[in-house]
C-alpha cells in the first residue's frame, strides 16, 4: 500500500473532498441530496469527505444542522473513517465538543483551524490544539493565514506535532516552499494539499493527501490528476493540471463557495444556492467561472 493510498490507519490521506452543502429553495439543508452527493463522490474515485468546512458553509448552520450533516456524511460514506468533519469554533471548548460529536458519530479524523477571532500567539495556538486533541480523535491542522490571521508556520506545526496534538496539516498558504521545511522539522507530519491551484507543486513536494474543492464537480478527472501527481507521472498530470487550472484557482478566491457550486450546477451536480451573506455570482466573475466550467465539460472532464 503506497503512502498516498487511503487506509483506515491514516484515514486523512488520499482525496478528501471538502463538500459543498445543498440547500433547498427555502435554504433549508437538503440532507437527501447531500447523502447522494457523498456516495457519488466516493463512487467516482474520491476517498472521503470533509463536511462542515468553509465550503460547507458551516458558519451559517445551526448546531442541530451541523451535527446532522456529520451523521448524514457517515451514513452515506458507508465507513465513518472516511469522514473528517471541520470542528472550527470561536472557543476551544466548543471545538472540543464538535470533536467529541465527530468521535461519537464514528469519524476517522477532524479538521481544526487555529483560534480565528483574534491573533492568537503560539502558546494560545498550542493550548487550543491540545484541548481538542484530548478527545482522542486524530486532528488535522488547517493553516489558512489569510482568513484566520494566525499563521501555522513550519516551526509552529513542528511544535504542535511534537505536542502530540496533530497528525497532519492542510496547507493553504500557497507557499510551496514550506513543504520542504515542514518535512525537515517534522518528518512524520503528513502534508495535505490545501488549495486546489497548488496541487501539482505540493504533490511533487511530498504531499500524501488533498483536501479538495473542485472534485465536487469533476471527481473522476481530479482523481486522475491527483494520483498521477503524487506518483510523479508528470506526463499525465501536467496536461490535466493545465487543462483544469483555470477552474482550480477559484478554490483560492473569496468567491470559492459560489464558484464551485456554479460549476456543479453546470456539470449536473447539486450545487444550488448559498446562504447569506453569500450571494450568487454576477457579472465578470460569473462569466469567468461559467466559461472555465463549460470548457472543462467540453473537454470531457467529469
Amino acid at each position: 500500500m503506497t503512502a498516498t493510498t487511503w487506509n483506515t490507519d491514516r484515514p486523512w490521506r488520499g482525496i478528501m473532498v471538502a463538500t459543498t452543502l445543498p440547500f433547498r429553495e427555502d435554504l433549508s439543508v437538503d440532507h437527501d441530496a447531500y447523502a447522494e452527493h457523498v456516495a457519488w463522490l466516493i463512487a467516482n474515485g474520491c476517498d472521503g469527505v470533509v463536511p462542515n468546512g468553509s465550503l460547507g458553509e458551516y458558519q451559517t448552520l445551526t448546531d442541530a444542522e451541523r451535527a446532522q450533516v456529520v451523521r448524514t456524511a457517515v451514513e452515506a460514506a458507508g465507513d465513518g473513517a472516511r469522514v473528517m468533519p471541520g470542528v472550527a469554533a470561536y472557543g476551544s471548548a466548543e471545538s472540543r465538543r464538535w470533536a467529541e460529536q465527530a468521535a461519537e458519530a464514528g469519524c476517522g479524523s477532524v479538521l481544526l483551524l487555529p483560534p480565528n477571532t483574534y491573533r492568537a500567539d503560539a502558546a494560545a495556538v498550542r493550548a487550543h490544539y491540545t484541548e481538542v486533541a484530548g478527545v482522542g480523535i486524530p486532528v488535522v491542522a488547517y493553516n489558512n493565514p489569510f482568513d484566520t490571521k494566525v499563521d501555522l508556520t513550519p516551526d509552529l506545526l513542528a511544535r504542535l506535532h511534537g505536542d502530540g496534538s496533530i497528525v497532519a496539516v492542510k496547507e493553504f498558504s500557497g507557499d510551496v516552499r514550506r513543504a520542504y521545511e515542514i518535512a525537515e522539522l517534522a518528518p512524520e507530519l503528513d502534508l495535505l494539499i490545501g488549495a486546489d491551484d497548488v496541487l501539482l507543486e505540493l504533490a511533487v513536494a511530498g504531499a500524501v493527501g488533498w483536501i479538495a474543492g473542485y472534485p465536487n464537480a469533476f471527481p473522476a478527472s481530479c482523481a486522475t490528476l491527483y494520483h498521477a501527481a503524487v506518483a510523479g507521472d508528470l506526463a499525465t498530470a501536467l496536461p490535466l493540471y493545465k487543462s483544469l487550472h483555470s477552474l482550480l484557482r477559484w478554490d483560492s478566491k473569496t468567491e470559492f463557495v459560489q464558484s464551485i457550486k456554479l460549476s456543479m450546477d453546470i456539470a449536473g451536480r447539486p450545487g444550488g444556492p448559498t446562504r447569506p451573506p453569500r450571494h450568487p455570482l454576477t457579472g465578470a466573475i460569473e462569466a469567468a467561472v461559467r466559461t472555465a466550467t463549460e470548457k472543462a465539460v467540453a473537454e470531457g472532464h467529469h
